[in-house]
């Protein structure tokens, strides 16, 4: 079989492929409440086919870095309104503005106010359970680099270079659960740092 034929099968299989993972429906977390062992979620990467995937659909998305733009998380948390009362990134994403990370609060954390707010809205008795549990909320991954891609992303020298959180996360004052508005992938990345005349090395977002 001639080089072309072997272009051309190759293509195929590719699109075949592309269009299973289109077609196919990501799973949802559960929203009815408490689970005694919530699963992995299958958009956690782990960047190879290996049996840490739930499905085998889920490991071709991670493969072909295919994530949902709005993925349904078990507490259908609303940023816009919480923003809207003042509270600030910072205050429940700790450390985004010293080091690599922003964590997500834990269910202690939520408590501390809901113990006493909003107490009989559904989404608040849901973290109430938990707490009662002794569980934490098993958020679904919104953004993640795969380990493959070797991307050491610091958001703390970002913040402090004066970038919003908008820039990459879209206007939070309007999403209720977080959406996926911006895919960050290298060409995305490397634009920005072009743009603001930052350095584009390569070890300065790999290791």
């Amino acid at each position: 079989m001639g080089s072309r034929k072997w272009l051309l099968v190759v293509l195929v299989l590719g699109f075949c492929v592309w269009a299973a993972v289109k077609i196919a429906p990501p799973s949802q977390a559960d929203t009815s409440g408490r689970t005694d062992s919530p699963g992995p979620s299958q958009y956690l990467s782990s960047g190879a086919f290996t049996t840490a995937h739930p499905s085998a659909t889920s490991a071709v998305r991670d493969f072909l870095d295919v994530h949902p733009t709005h993925p349904v998380q078990p507490i259908a948390y609303t940023h816009k309104v919480h923003l809207a009362n003042g509270l600030q990134c910072e205050v429940c994403h700790v450390g985004v503005d010293q080091g690599p990370d922003a964590r997500i609060p834990g269910v202690t954390f939520c408590m501390t106010c809901h113990q006493a707010i909003d107490t009989d809205n559904p989404e608040i008795k849901k973290i109430a359970e938990y707490a009662k549990h002794g569980e934490e909320i098993p958020w679904v991954r919104v953004y993640n680099y795969s380990p493959s891609a070797h991307v050491k992303f610091n958001h703390a020298p970002h913040i402090r270079a004066g970038m919003q959180c908008a820039a990459c996360h879209g206007d939070m004052t309007t999403q209720t659960t977080a959406e996926r508005k911006v895919n960050l992938n290298m060409g995305y990345c490397i634009q920005c740092h072009r743009e603001k005349q930052v350095s584009v090395d390569c070890d300065v977002c790999h290791n």
